[in-house]
């Protein structure tokens, strides 16, 4: 008998019920194939320099700063499923191509504003997708909406995010419902 069906057993035993979402845990765990393309240096680097065109160093820390290309890996290789997992892999081979193709050079080697021209027309073409009127429920989402989407997850729950781009009072004093907003302050962390 394995672990989980022990569990599984003890619980029904002692009469209580587990959640759906707690057997969908104990049956998640498994010892099948990772996606070791994301472990990859070159990966890496690549998840590095569109994080960091997305959330670029200004007056505050940027992705690359924050090491956002390491929360994404975590999130897609252990959070995501195989097909999600090769939706954003191949996007990843899709952004290298195509920059092969418009500049005759990998991603992380062209100018940063020709990565932030190539991302504004990738966004364009996510936004697209997304709009179609052909779409159907089980479709895959845009391989840039995870890039996106995890991008600014893993920027704004990081250290260098909560604590210099977003106002952050590390113990807070009192409750405080209302509080005026004045013209460029910055969100509360």
């Amino acid at each position: 008998m394995n672990r989980r069906d022990a569990i599984r057993n003890v619980a029904i035993l002692m009469g209580t019920a587990l959640s759906a979402s707690t057997l969908a845990a104990l049956e998640g765990c498994s010892s099948g194939p990772k996606n070791y393309t994301l472990q990859m240096p070159e990966t890496k680097a690549l998840l590095a320099e569109i994080a960091e065109t997305i959330i670029p160093e200004t007056s505050t820390p940027g992705a690359k700063a924050a090491k956002v290309e390491e929360f994404i890996v975590l999130m897609v290789g252990d959070c995501y499923d195989e097909k999600a997992q090769k939706t954003f892999t191949d996007g990843l081979n899709t952004i290298q191509e195509e920059s092969k193709k418009r500049y005759s050079k990998s991603f992380t080697d062209i100018t940063p504003e020709q990565r932030t021209e190539m991302l504004t027309e990738i966004d364009k073409q996510r936004v697209e997708y997304n709009k179609r009127k052909d779409k159907k429920k089980d479709d895959p989402a845009h391989y840039f909406q995870y890039m996106k989407e995890l991008t600014l997850l893993g920027y704004f729950t990081s250290e260098p995010g909560a604590t210099k781009a977003l106002r952050y009072v590390k113990v807070p004093g009192k409750y405080e419902g209302c509080v005026p907003y004045k013209k460029g302050d910055r969100a509360w962390a």
